[in-house]
């Protein structure tokens, strides 16, 4: 007797199969995921390029807008790849809504099997749970910003954002937020899909090693956009533009001239 006569006699055939959409959301999550927590350090490490200077700062800003490659800046590109992250952002937050306890009474349950089993995995779980509720907001609003003002990405113009229109609180609390989730969330992948094959006491301090490594870098970096701001202030809106730039378009106007 074949294994399809047996599974249409016992009935079986008459059961509905196991959904793999499950399993397909949960990999698109882990894929999400990845992606903006890599895209969050090489975030932070362009905006830290303040640190270097403020030309390289200017030079990494208009390298994304094209202007090594066309001789003029587009800033259109720039809300191109943010419009990318928002939509990798609204998707990946939409499949982590999926396993948030959806009222009070799966949230005591949860906070009172955590206290019970004292558990660090669950415990930082639900840190990511209070970190991702905070980046709905505060991640929502700086990329609307940046898809509409990309133009005002630069040494001076950031610095007047943060300084000059006390937006400084924000990006502090957005900061320690997003490093944080995205901390927590790279460790939690790894323990997932067991890779790298390490125990959970080095991956934990690899990760807070990174989170640490990431906080220090961020908090310095806004430290810096907060001095040049507080010293631009009062020239608030006056954009930045390097000393050879200045003299190149000087020269092309002579020739304009000529």
């Amino acid at each position: 007797m074949s294994h399809e006569t047996i599974f249409i006699q016992t009935g079986l055939a008459d059961k509905p199969r196991k959904s793999r959409w499950p399993a397909r959301l949960d990999l698109l999550q882990s894929t999400t995921g990845l992606f903006l927590a890599l895209f969050m350090w090489l975030h932070m490490f362009f905006v830290a390029s303040i640190l270097v200077s403020e030309s390289a700062m200017w030079t990494i800003a208009r390298f994304f807008e094209g202007y090594f490659f066309f001789g003029k800046a587009y800033s259109g590109l720039v809300s191109c790849v943010v419009g990318f992250v928002a939509l990798a952002f609204v998707a990946h937050a939409l499949l982590a809504v999926r396993k948030f306890p959806i009222n009070y009474q799966q949230w005591r349950i949860v906070r009172a099997h955590t206290k019970q089993m004292r558990h660090e995995d669950s415990t930082l779980w639900i840190w990511q749970v209070y970190t991702g509720f905070l980046l709905f907001f505060l991640a929502s609003a700086h990329l609307y910003q940046m898809f509409f003002w990309p133009e005002k990405i630069g040494p001076y113009l950031s610095s007047d954002r943060v300084w000059s229109e006390n937006l400084w609180p924000f990006y502090i609390v957005m900061l320690l937020a997003v490093e944080l989730h995205g901390g927590i969330g790279l460790y939690r992948l790894v323990v997932k899909w067991g890779w790298p094959n390490a125990p959970r006491e080095a991956l934990k301090k690899v990760k807070w090693a990174l989170t640490g490594f990431f906080l220090v870098l961020g908090l310095a970096s806004l430290a810096a956009y907060m001095k040049i701001g507080y010293e631009h202030r009062a020239y608030m809106g006056e954009p930045y533009t390097p000393d050879w730039v200045m003299e190149k378009e000087a020269n092309a106007d002579r020739g304009d001239g000529q």
